[in-house]
Formats: structure tokens, C-alpha cells, sequence
């Protein structure tokens, strides 16, 4: 037996042993990642032989992607999404797809409809969301790196309340050819790793221009892996420190005033900075959001794929009966609030308006970034909260996003790195954001925190226990 192959199956039979515990996965296909991991054998690419997890709202060929919701049915996509094919050139063997809130709204991973992700650090709480399958998939060792995406922090939130590497890539620099879409202008598909050197092998072998996605950037991919020895010194880092006030819990203020502190110790150097519209960021979010999303969500309707209701009698009750059954309520409270910003009446004091300060906020960036290379902030305002805290208050949910939805909306790349443990036992992450293609500073930056400073501990739901 190959060593390839016995390291895949040992990725898969971690799965196949896990999953009832934390039900990261929505489906583990052991018999084509056995025969990928055989013909992995014979190849030399840069992820040859890797295990990986992809998140279920990007397709994968002749594989179930159910986006977390029933409305899909047993929808088998007939194509594979960029990043998954890249993933395949580069030789790393997929295992499964991963749970996620459906369509990818949540932050808690409580609103997919196959049931709640649990955090392998402490399965009373949750991982973080929508990409908490994948977070939870690497953070319990059963792969070294898994694909996600990202619409207001669903990699770098998971991220951080699983202790594990999370980048969101500049808008453009990974295909989105692939990924089902909840608002398009937003959704990038980003990197989990239990490391950032596992990230950075991971991003470059996926990312660059794509002839199937008009958004992609024809800018020069860099070796990622080469440029993590850059290190910080020298490096200006921005803190603004106006948004380190009310809400952020007071263990996460102190682990990431330490990190700040710690990159000071590394060389860098530390700027105070001041981003004045960042505190509209959560509002003008989820106005744009869920604009796009009611108008991308429109396509399920029953009539040409996935899930169709049943008992309906002529073609307007069919629609309604189908999106009623088939979708969740959390999906359903963002179509209808997008479909009202987006009515007459209603566009020009609301969406167009959130449009405007997205343009403001823009500008804070791009001044920011004339003052230093790299911003730091809390990746997310608490530590993983536990399952069911927060399901009847939305508003509390959507401020998990409150450090994250910014650089979504801006399109600049953000990396969530472990920088501490709570009193309860549970990771912290520090965000740091950069301008736009910076993926290599922020990595290097991101590593050489981690190789100074490794986070303590281990998650309770591990593969090696």
C-alpha cells in the first residue's frame, strides 16, 4: 500500500469516525478518494496526495451538493467549480463536502437542515458559520486544509472559534465559477488550514484568472509558500482602536491587545488608525445581502432541479409550496428583508443608500492602508458561544460578523490566526486584514505570529485521541 493511500484512508476512516460526534460532514465518498489517492500515487503535483474537505455550495462533479438545504433535492452538479478542479490538478484528494448554514447564511452553522456542526474544541458550542463543517473538519485533524466561502466572515469567524488558519482571498483572486451564489458581489470561496504554510499551498494552487468567471483578476499568482519567511519587521501594522470598545468580550480584547503587542516584540511596527464608517458595516451588509440574495435565491423554484413540493395544483401554488417546504428560516427572513429593500419605494432609502457607504467605507480602507501595510482587529467579538444561545435573537447572531463583513464588503483579503485560549478553554482569533492582493504579506505575517507564538492545546474531538 501506498503511502498516499494510507493516509487517505486514515483521513477517511477519521471521518467516518468523527462525524457522528461533530457531523461535520453532509457526505464522505470513500470509494473516489481511494481511487484518487491511488492514482495520486504515480503523480507529482503540490497538494499530491493531500486530503482535503470542500464546503457543499461548491460543485463537485457527479457528488451530492446540497448547499445545506432541502431544496436542492439530491442535485449532482454535471461540472466541478475552478477551485475544485485546480484542487484535483494539483493532486489533493477530496474526501467529502461539508455542513454549512443553508445557502450559507448563519453564523453558527444551527441553520443548515441537516442538522447543527458541532465545535471539536467543545461540541456544546458552536463552530462558527456558514463554513463550520469545514472549520470543525480541519480543527479536528481530519484534514490538513478544506475549502470554505465567504460572504461576511464565514471563513475567518469558524476560523477563529475553531483555533485553526482561515483567509479570505482579494475578490478576484479565486474563481467564484461553481460556488452557488447567495450575493454575488460579496462571495469569495477562502482557505482553511490547520497552518498558514497549509493555506498557502492550498491558495496556490487554486487561485488566479478563470476564463468561466468574467470577475476574476488577471494579476500575477505569487508563491505563497516561498514568501512566509518574509516575517514582520519593518511591517507598519494599523489598529484601530475605536472598534476595540462595547460588545467585544474582555478575554478576547486582552489576547489580541497581546498579539499586537507580541508582532511589536516580532519587529513591526504599530500605528493607530481610524476606520469612521466601520461601524455601519453590519447594516449596510445586510441590506446588500440580502438584496443579491433574494434575487440569486429565485432560481429554486421547483421547476427545473432539486426539491418540488408536492400537492400543488396549477404553477404559482407549486412555487410557493416548494420554497416554503424547501427552504429554512433563516433563508426565508433574508429573501423577504432583501425583496423589501429592493421594492418600489424602498431602493433609494435603503439599498441604494448602503451602496454609498460601501463606497465610504472603501475609502477608509484605501486611506487606512496609506498609513500602514496591515490592520489587526478581533477576528470575532466572543469566543464560540454555545448551541441554541443565540437562535432566537438574530440581531445578536449578525454581530458575530461585526469584525469580519467589512472586508467583504471592501473586497480586500482578511486571515483569521489563533492568538490565545480562553478561561473556558476556547480558541481566540486575531484578524489581520491587508490592501488589495496582499495575500502573501498577510500569510507571512500569519506565520510568523504562529511559529512564535503556538496556540496551546488541542480540541477535546480529535483524530489522533
Amino acid at each position: 500500500m501506498s503511502e498516499i493511500l494510507k493516509n487517505v484512508r486514515s483521513a477517511l476512516d477519521a471521518a467516518e469516525k468523527l462525524n457522528p460526534e461533530l457531523n461535520a460532514f453532509l457526505s464522505i465518498d470513500r470509494e473516489s478518494a481511494e481511487e484518487s489517492a491511488e492514482q495520486a500515487a504515480d503523480g507529482s503535483g503540490p497538494l499530491n496526495g493531500v486530503p482535503v474537505a470542500v464546503k457543499d455550495n461548491i460543485c463537485t462533479k457527479g457528488s451530492r451538493t446540497s448547499c445545506g438545504s432541502r431544496i436542492l433535492g439530491d442535485y449532482r452538479p454535471q461540472y466541478d467549480a475552478t477551485a475544485v478542479s485546480r484542487l484535483k490538478k494539483a493532486g489533493a484528494v477530496i474526501i467529502g463536502k461539508t455542513n454549512m448554514d443553508e445557502f450559507a447564511m448563519g453564523s453558527s452553522n444551527e441553520n443548515s437542515a441537516f442538522g447543527t456542526v458541532k465545535n471539536p474544541w467543545d461540541t456544546s458550542r458552536v463552530p462558527g458559520g456558514s463554513s463550520g463543517g469545514s472549520a470543525a473538519a480541519v480543527a479536528s485533524g481530519i484534514v490538513r486544509a478544506a475549502l470554505g466561502s465567504e460572504t461576511g466572515g464565514s471563513v475567518r469567524q469558524p476560523a477563529s472559534f475553531c483555533g485553526v488558519v482561515g483567509l479570505k482571498p482579494t475578490y478576484g483572486r479565486i474563481s467564484r465559477y461553481g460556488l452557488v451564489a447567495f450575493a454575488s458581489s460579496l462571495d469569495q470561496i477562502g482557505v482553511f488550514g490547520r497552518s498558514s504554510a497549509d493555506v498557502a499551498d492550498v491558495l496556490g494552487a487554486i487561485a488566479g484568472r478563470d476564463e468561466y468567471d468574467s470577475t476574476t483578476a488577471d494579476v500575477a499568482v505569487p508563491d505563497y509558500r516561498a514568501s512566509l519567511s518574509s516575517g514582520v519587521g519593518g511591517l507598519r501594522i494599523g489598529v484601530p482602536r475605536a472598534l476595540f470598545g462595547e460588545g467585544l468580550d474582555g478575554e478576547v480584547r486582552e489576547s489580541v491587545e497581546k498579539a499586537i503587542d507580541g508582532l511589536e516584540s516580532l519587529g513591526a511596527e504599530i500605528v493607530d488608525i481610524d476606520l469612521p464608517h466601520a461601524r455601519y458595516a453590519i447594516a449596510v451588509y445586510y441590506i446588500i445581502a440580502t438584496a443579491e440574495a433574494s434575487s440569486n435565491l429565485a432560481r429554486f423554484d421547483g421547476v427545473r432541479y432539486g426539491f418540488r413540493a408536492e400537492g400543488a395544483h396549477e404553477l404559482r401554488e407549486m412555487y410557493f409550496k416548494t420554497r416554503e417546504e424547501g427552504f429554512g428560516a433563516e433563508v426565508k427572513r433574508r429573501i423577504m428583508l432583501g425583496t423589501y429593500v429592493l421594492s418600489s419605494g424602498y431602493y433609494d432609502a435603503y439599498y441604494a443608500k448602503a451602496q454609498k457607504v460601501r463606497t465610504l467605507l472603501k475609502r477608509d480602507f484605501l486611506e487606512a492602508f496609506e498609513q500602514c501595510d496591515v490592520i489587526a482587529t478581533p477576528t470575532s467579538p466572543s469566543t464560540a458561544f454555545r448551541i441554541g444561545e443565540k437562535s432566537d435573537d438574530p440581531i445578536a447572531m449578525y454581530l458575530s460578523d461585526i469584525y469580519t463583513a467589512s472586508a467583504n464588503l471592501v473586497g480586500i483579503p482578511g486571515i483569521s490566526v489563533p492568538c490565545g485560549i480562553s478561561g473556558e478553554g476556547l480558541p481566540i482569533g486575531l484578524q489581520l486584514l491587508g490592501p488589495y492582493w496582499s495575500e502573501d504579506r498577510l500569510l507571512a505575517s500569519a506565520s510568523c505570529f504562529e511559529t512564535s507564538f503556538p496556540l496551546t492545546g488541542r480540541p477535546n474531538v480529535h483524530a489522533e485521541s
